[in-house]
């Protein structure tokens, strides 16, 4: 199957980022979300992916006029949809959200067209059956900053069709995106099997008051040689996103350690409006936030 068009339901953080990318790589896109204001916001997304792209890929304007004249935008997902080859689902990570979206999916998409989950910890299976076309249905995910963490997991569920599958590594590497294959069905996939044990580490750290969000990032940066701490990732991944998988996990026997995490989530960032870099203040200030600044890390070495 040759692909055309893509449509990406949902235009946040990492929607915008996949729209944008698809986009710039050469193919029509439609991007879906739910009303005029979401809409609104995902545009302006864009203006800050025209710089990114200018400034780390060396994009030339002439570059970024095309990528943006092959991007749409659609509120009504029956017109959204229409010819699409493949839509690529990036809404909230909430259950009873993505079913009541891929049951009205089903309804208006063509037969043809290939449905994809960017869900960060969701199982495919969990919604095969409401997409009404399990053997299209697969899991597609993208890590934050596409253009340069260019990685995508694939992974199917029990009946998704191998052809399919093919299909859908063959798109992600006309993305320029080099393809992480799973065998299996596995919450998390590779990346974030290994990433949320470390950011919860690190949030129950902060809830019991061990140490501030500036030391535990602070130690893992120093101690681990990364250029950036698990509240760092937190305010890229936004944490609007981060609650809602906390939340989820939260539910599940034995994570009754989360709960507490949960609600300091809930009542210090989110009911403050600190959603990370979306909305200029996280754990961190943005544009300059703290620990991207030179006396960061010197600063952390106690004088003995």
């Amino acid at each position: 199957m040759t692909m055309k068009k893509i449509v990406v339901a949902g235009g946040g953080t990492l929607g915008s980022q996949i729209a944008y990318q698809t986009a710039f790589s050469g193919f029509d896109v439609t991007l879906y979300d739910i009303n005029d204001g979401a809409i609104s916001a995902a545009k302006r997304r864009m203006t800050t992916w025209d710089q990114a792209y200018a400034h780390e890929v060396h994009a030339t304007p002439e570059q970024i006029q095309a990528t943006n004249a092959r991007l749409t935008y659609e509120t009504d997902l029956g017109v959204a949809v229409t010819d699409a080859d493949l839509v690529i689902e990036a809404i909230p990570e909430v259950v009873d959200i993505k079913n009541e979206f891929y049951s009205h999916l089903a309804q208006v998409a063509p037969a043809k067209t290939i449905f994809a989950t960017n869900t960060s910890t969701l199982l495919p299976s969990q919604f095969a059956a409401i997409t009404q076309r399990p053997e299209k249905f697969l899991a597609l995910h993208f890590a934050n900053h596409i253009w340069a963490n260019n990685t995508a997991e694939i992974m199917g569920h029990p009946t998704t069709d191998p052809a399919v599958y093919e299909t859908v590594v063959d798109f992600a590497h006309a993305i320029g995106m080099i393809t992480i294959e799973l065998h299996k069905e596995q919450s998390g996939y590779v990346l974030n099997s290994l990433l949320i044990p470390w950011v919860d580490a690190a949030l129950i750290l902060w809830v019991k008051g061990i140490a501030d969000v500036e030391t535990i990032d602070k130690t893992w940066m120093l101690a681990g040689g990364s250029p950036i701490g698990p509240f760092g990732i937190l305010d890229e991944v936004g944490l609007r996103t981060a609650y809602n998988i906390m939340l989820a996990a939260s539910q599940q026997p034995g994570r009754e350690d989360l709960v507490a995490v949960v609600e300091k989530l809930k009542t210090d960032m989110l009911d403050q409006n600190k959603l990370g870099q979306e909305s200029g203040q996280g754990f961190y200030h943005y544009p300059n936030p703290a620990f991207r600044q030179p006396e960061f890390l010197t600063n952390s070495v106690p004088s003995v």
